[in-house]
C-alpha cells in the first residue's frame, strides 16, 4: 500500500501543537526529528526533549485526500495561534511495510508495579507479571506515548476486577486488553478504524482472552450499552464533543478514564465533565495529562 508523508517545520514551542492536529486529521504516525543537525543535551527531569528547529512528519495512508488535510491542519493551527503555516511540504513514499519501522525500539516495559507491555517478538523479561504480548501493527497504541503511559499506570493502580469496560478509540486494543489481563469482566472496543479493530482482535487472540471476553465495534455499529469503566484516550476535540455520549455509557458510580490531552487543554475538559462525573486533579507526564472521574449516583 503506498504512503504519503506530510512535512512541517517548527520550532520548540509549536511541534507538540503540530503532532497533535495532524493525528486529529487523520495521520497514522507522527514523528519529530532535527532538522538543523542541532546537538541535544541531556533534558530536564520530565521534559519534552525537542530541537529548536524541528520537522514535524504525518504518514498518511497513499489516498488521504491530501487538500483536505492540508485545509484542516492550516485552519487548525490559525485558531490556535492566529499566524498562518509557511508550507506542508509533501513525500511520496515506496511501498513497503512501514508498520514494522518501528520494531527496532519497541522493548518490553513495565507500567507500574505488576503491568508488563511486550512486543510479540520478544519474551516477556518477568514471566510471573501480568505481561501483555503486544503487536500494534498500524493501529496506534504500544505503550510509549505519555497519554498510554499515563493511562496504563492507572489501570496498573486501579482495581478493575469484575469490572465491564469500554475502550473507545481502541487502536491496537491495549488499555481495555491491559484491563481484562488484570481481572476486568469484559471489555467493549469502539474505533473508528478497521485495522484498529482487526488489531485489538489479533492481540486479544495473541494473549489467550476468548472471543466472549471482548466486542468490537465501529463507532456507528456500537448497541446502546453501559459500564463500570469508560477508557478514551482520544484528543481533547473529540473528548469534549464525544462528552455526553460517553458520559451516558458509564454506570453511576462508575470510573471515567480520559486522556490524549495536552495539560494546557485539561481545564477545558474537566469543566465539560463536571455535568456527569466528580472530576479528579489531572496527572501529567511531558505535557501531557490524564484525567480521571466518577459518575454521580444522581
Amino acid at each position: 500500500m503506498p504512503w504519503v508523508q506530510l512535512h512541517i517545520q517548527s520550532d520548540r514551542e509549536h511541534a507538540e501543537l503540530l503532532e497533535e492536529l495532524l493525528l486529529e486529521a487523520g495521520a497514522e504516525a507522527v514523528s519529530m526529528e532535527d532538522s538543523e543537525d542541532t546537538p541535544l543535551y541531556e533534558p530536564e527531569r520530565g521534559t519534552t526533549p525537542l530541537w529548536d528547529s524541528t520537522r514535524v512528519t504525518g504518514l498518511f495512508q497513499g489516498e488521504a485526500d491530501l487538500e483536505s488535510v492540508r485545509s484542516q491542519v492550516s485552519e487548525a493551527w490559525h485558531a490556535a495561534t492566529q499566524t498562518h503555516l509557511e508550507s506542508i511540504e509533501t513525500e511520496l513514499l515506496e511501498d513497503r511495510e512501514w508498520e514494522r519501522a518501528w520494531m527496532d525500539d519497541f522493548r518490553p516495559e513495565r507500567f507500574g508495579d505488576r503491568l508488563w507491555i511486550c512486543p510479540s517478538w520478544q519474551e516477556p523479561p518477568d514471566p510471573e507479571a501480568v505481561n501483555l504480548v503486544l503487536d500494534p501493527g498500524l493501529a496506534f497504541g504500544s505503550g510509549t506515548h505519555p497519554t498510554t503511559r499515563l493511562c496504563l499506570e492507572w489501570l496498573d493502580q486501579a482495581d478493575v476486577r469484575g469490572l465491564d469496560l469500554i475502550d473507545y478509540g481502541c487502536g491496537s486494543g491495549i488499555l481495555g486488553l491491559a484491563a481484562l489481563k488484570l481481572g476486568a469482566r469484559h471489555m467493549v472496543g469502539v474505533d473508528n478504524d478497521p485495522q484498529a479493530l482487526d488489531a485489538s482482535r489479533d492481540n486479544a487472540q495473541r494473549n489467550g482472552i476468548s472471543d466472549e471476553a471482548l466486542d468490537l465495534y465501529l463507532p456507528e455499529e456500537q448497541p446502546s450499552q453501559d459500564c463500570s469503566l469508560m477508557l478514551a484516550n482520544i484528543l481533547a476535540q473529540p473528548l469534549l464533543s464525544l462528552a455526553p455520549t460517553l458520559a451516558a455509557q458509564v454506570r453511576p458510580g462508575g470510573r471515567i478514564v480520559l486522556s490524549g490531552i495536552l495539560s494546557t487543554q485539561a481545564n477545558s475538559i474537566s469543566d465539560r465533565y463536571a455535568r456527569w462525573f466528580s472530576m479528579e486533579s489531572p496527572t501529567e507526564q511531558e505535557g501531557w495529562v490524564c484525567i480521571t472521574g466518577t459518575r454521580y449516583t444522581d
